[in-house]
């Protein structure tokens, strides 16, 4: 009997010891919410809870805040100090430090971080890879022979202030033993944010589409973009400038091209909770004749599968030349479900 009072008092001190250790926070309408503080950014507060997930709550609300693992915390005048938070009243908290302690108000707190890990606004500034790989394949046998495939590899490294993105794509096609796509792509697109939603970019694009009897082609491009929606779900740029286009045709009858002209782009992106949509449109018309011109298009919709790094991709590209070599088509159409891999 007394084993098992001893036991029960033992589990009593013990969850006292893990609530006492709990971050809690209290907010103007009242609300006490006891987790772990993942950390504080941006005006918010991320608390991991047992109960409800990662609770995001505006800094501004919270009235009383405690933190009892020590932290790396920046306040609002710079300061920075390594140690934990403790309330004191009228909104305000003590960061306890090796030092000594400062008094502050809750909003003067503007970031936390483990320590020994970066400041999160250093490391909002700081250029990151990011990559992926897809790739789709189809077939049939029986009535008809059908074979396919295209592969894709991208790279960007982006900042704050710019982004630099490299790509190509191949995607061959046969049926019936008759080769309907053989085309080769590959670019780099770089894009500087130099005043708000205003930027410049430079962009490169070259391959081949030997169905289109064109041994290789390359469109170069530079100019201005602006930023017309800039919002955390939707993203839409719109870009003009000056563009080259140079273009060698196996064709013995057609004369290669070589001519300056304009380049305009549309980039849009929107995003819902797990969907993700991306729009992109080129035209390059040339001086010499403003019917002469190549536009280029792609949507695709992306959502992820149960491997986080893993994505499935449903879309369609459109390539347009008003005046295609030997008397070919103007319109090459690709409708496409890939299989993304993403990984930094």
């Amino acid at each position: 009997m007394k084993s098992y009072t001893l036991l029960k008092h033992s589990l009593v001190f013990l969850l006292a010891g893990l609530i006492a250790s709990a971050d809690v926070i209290e907010t103007k309408d009242g609300a006490r919410l006891v987790g772990t503080v993942a950390g504080i950014n941006g005006g918010k507060i991320t608390l991991k809870t047992s109960y409800a997930g990662d609770i995001e709550v505006d800094q501004a609300e919270v009235v009383s805040l405690s933190m009892e693992d020590a932290l790396a915390i920046r306040l609002d005048d710079g300061t920075t100090l390594e140690g934990s938070i403790a309330p004191t009243g009228d909104g305000e908290v003590a960061v306890e430090g090796v030092a000594g302690s400062v008094t502050t108000p809750v909003t003067g707190v503007a970031a936390t971080w483990a320590p020994g890990d970066i400041d999160p606004a250093v490391k909002a500034l700081q250029r990151k890879w990011a990559y992926e790989a897809a790739v789709d394949i189809t077939g049939k046998s029986g009535n008809s022979d059908n074979f396919g495939t295209a592969i894709a590899l991208g790279a960007v490294l982006e900042g704050s202030e710019d982004r630099l993105a490299f790509y190509a794509i191949y995607d061959q096609q046969e049926s019936e033993g008759v080769t309907s796509a053989d085309q080769f792509r590959a670019g780099v697109d770089y894009t500087n944010s130099f005043r708000g939603d205003l930027s410049w970019y430079v962009r490169n694009e070259a391959g081949f589409d030997y169905i289109k009897d064109i041994d290789f082609f390359n469109v170069a491009g530079a100019g201005l973009g602006y930023q017309v929606i800039d919002k955390d779900k939707q993203k839409l740029t719109l870009r003009g400038g000056l563009s080259f286009r140079y273009e060698t045709y196996s064709d013995v009858f057609t004369e290669d091209l070589q001519s300056g002209g304009l380049d305009f782009g549309l980039r849009h992106s929107y995003e819902w909770e797990t969907v993700k949509m991306r729009n992109s449109l080129t035209f390059v018309p040339a001086f010499e004749d403003f019917a002469d011109f190549r536009a280029t298009h792609d949507t695709h919709v992306e959502m992820p599968l149960k491997a986080n790094d893993w994505r499935i991709r449903f879309g369609i590209s459109n390539d347009y030349r008003s005046e295609p070599p030997g008397g070919l088509k103007e319109m090459d159409t690709t409708w496409y479900t890939r299989l993304v891999l993403s990984w930094d």
